[in-house]
């Protein structure tokens, strides 16, 4: 009887939340994966070294798409204060990863002030501690300890499990392989697409997210869904509960914000409240069919 209930109830559940979800969110959700950019910092055109192919936009986006399903290996890096941080310490968390060059003066500080507005708002509805974020300096010749804490400082970015790491180029260039991030010299910059990766608890790649200013849903749904997943090993209180959290917490366009929608609760009840009424009704005519027979024998 008990696995009946479960599945009827997780059923009835997700029709609602589902319901609720493609109402908040319009009914549409912007692509993840077709959408990409790239950008080298603006100076005097300098042809690639002969040494290095030219930036290919197209293999670029597919490389990384590549990555999807991959697990990224232990490497150490330095934070800001030039201690050694092991990429092993984020995990049992989901963690969010943006890579970035020091001395691009716009577009990697436009694109890290939008991730922290999106982290800010993750951070309030799921929780400063369910998840973590790096952002790391992929020019390892400038991108120091110090130029990492004075881009972090002139962000502002106050979000907190944030860390701003730097690499020698050995490491950062096989981690970016990994991650399926390419980025290629190119007139005093660099070229490569706007891409933050979201790995999950074990360090495998779960999502691409591309673009100077991506819609925030795109960040957040994924990290919501890695948090709230349901897993073997969970007892059917948790799963319930998982359940609620994933399906129950909507994005609002017009605020920009996640909230808890409790009319999910108020649909959930007349639904409870019309089944019982109908058992009611089905009993009740039943029973007066029954009525109806035994006066007819007698």
């Amino acid at each position: 009887m008990k696995p009946v209930v479960s599945v009827l109830f997780s059923a009835l559940l997700t029709f609602y939340c589902w319901h609720a979800n493609a109402q908040s969110h319009g009914g549409a959700h912007a692509p993840t994966e077709a959408h990409g950019s790239s950008h080298a910092h603006p100076g005097s055109p300098l042809p690639p070294e002969p040494s290095t192919p030219p930036f290919d936009r197209d293999l670029a986006l597919a490389t990384s798409q590549a990555a999807l399903g991959r697990t990224v290996g232990d490497y150490t890096f330095r934070d800001i204060e030039g201690t050694p941080r092991r990429l092993a310490d984020y995990r049992g968390k989901p963690l969010v990863i943006s890579l970035i060059y020091t001395s691009c003066y716009h577009i990697c500080p436009t694109t890290t002030r939008h991730l922290a507005e999106v982290i800010e708002r993750a951070q309030e509805v799921l929780g400063i501690d369910s998840f973590a974020v790096v952002t790391l300096g992929f020019d390892a010749v400038r991108d120091t300890p110090e130029a990492m804490r004075e881009f972090a400082k002139a962000q502002k970015v106050a979000a907190v499990h944030w860390d701003f790491l730097s690499g020698d180029a050995p490491t950062i260039d096989a981690f970016a392989r990994e991650l399926g991030f390419q980025f290629r010299p190119a007139g005093g910059g660099f070229d490569h697409l706007l891409q933050t990766t979201i790995l999950d608890a074990d360090g495998v790649v779960r999502r691409q997210v591309y673009g100077l200013d991506y819609d925030t849903p795109l960040l957040i749904e994924p990290i919501k869904r890695l948090l709230y997943g349901e897993k073997i090993t969970d007892g059917f209180f948790e799963r319930m509960t998982n359940k609620f959290r994933l399906f129950c917490t909507v994005y609002d366009p017009a605020s920009d914000s996640y909230l808890f929608d409790y009319s999910i609760f108020v649909g959930l009840a007349m639904g409870v409240v019309m089944g019982i009424f109908f058992v009611y009704l089905l009993i009740r005519e039943w029973r007066h069919s029954a009525r109806s027979r035994s006066a007819g024998t007698n």
